[in-house]
């Protein structure tokens, strides 16, 4: 999975008519975000710039094709094998991603940005070992770029039926969304908080939930080795929550969060330091050594009004993005 993750405002000009404002340049018009093959395209450019960064160990070669949370945690990771093998990658084998759908949004302004639902050849096409790719893609602006932002890799089961119009276009949910029983907005900040505490309580059990702060705590004091964690939300700009309303009443919905976890040696040791670590430290590891991780969720949200758990985590990839000794 850390392998295959290595591996917004517009201008509205308005014209007063006798039946009201209308646009000039369609940001305000609710349209569908692209095209199916607009989307097809993106998809296409995004494999592309990936091989090509992936062989080379080179982040430049498709830092423009990834942003968000993806982009963080691949950024990071290209950036620190190009330190550990500079060669580029000796096993680079070129990602294929097919059997594409995709759902696209009907929607105002910007940022505008669809889902694909893809299978990769990063699997076994049979069973416990199948998988799908669901890929977020946003822009900016008419003149940007196409980036991937969100990469959630779920089983086909776990696919959920979008909601859809008479024309197949899905329907986006609203950051504060009332229709789930969570807001997406309010998602990074109560993941920090229940990572921290355990509580809000409508998070699901999960390897994802109760399995990491158990792994935490476990982690926090070792002989010699205390680990200390901080989480943030990070729910901004590309990093904001994107969701897609599903057929039960709830939602599909992507965010990120940032953590940092702090190990502390004792007197007269010091913490082990990995490559891919050490290729992104900025200081020098005495007795603390501090990595900054970012983290990306893919979760489905109750309805509004719904019993059970309200929160459940369907899908979570990290990636260390930069680390600090003293």
């Amino acid at each position: 999975m850390g392998r295959a993750a290595t591996g917004l405002a517009a201008v509205t000009v308005l014209s007063l008519a006798a039946s009201g404002c209308v646009t000039v340049h369609g940001e305000l018009e609710v349209v569908p975000s692209a095209t199916k093959a607009e989307a097809a395209q993106a998809l296409k450019d995004f494999t592309a710039a990936y091989n090509r960064a992936d062989k080379a160990y080179d982040p430049a070669l498709n830092a423009g094709r990834v942003t968000g949370a993806l982009g963080a945690i691949n950024q990071a990771g290209l950036k620190a094998r190009s330190i550990t093998t500079p060669g580029g990658n000796p096993q680079h084998r070129p990602l294929e991603l097919t059997d594409a759908t995709f759902h696209v949004p009907k929607k105002a302004g910007w940022p505008r940005w669809f889902l694909a639902d893809v299978d990769s050849n990063r699997d076994t096409d049979s069973g416990d070992q199948d998988t799908r790719w669901l890929m977020v893609f946003v822009k900016n602006g008419k003149n940007q770029l196409w980036e991937a932002a969100y990469l959630a890799i779920v089983s086909p089961g776990s696919v959920p039926k979008f909601l859809t119009d008479k024309d197949g276009w899905v329907e986006p949910v609203a950051a504060d969304s009332a229709r789930t029983a969570v807001a997406p907005r309010d998602l990074s900040e109560e993941y920090a908080s229940y990572l921290q505490t355990g509580k809000p309580e409508h998070f699901a059990q999960g390897t994802h939930t109760t399995g990491w702060r158990q792994a935490r705590e476990q982690n926090e004091r070792r002989p010699g080795l205390q680990t200390q964690y901080v989480d943030q939300a990070l729910d901004t700009g590309d990093f904001a929550p994107l969701g897609l309303a599903t057929e039960d009443g709830g939602a599909l919905v992507f965010f990120a969060l940032r953590y940092f976890d702090q190990q502390t040696a004792a007197k007269g040791y010091r913490p082990k330091v990995g490559p891919d670590v050490r290729a992104l430290l900025s200081g020098q590891v005495n007795r603390t050594l501090t990595k900054e991780w970012v983290s990306s969720q893919a979760v489905m949200l109750a309805p509004s009004g719904g019993t059970g758990p309200s929160v459940r985590i369907v899908s979570r990839l990290q990636g260390v993005t930069s680390a600090k000794g003293s």
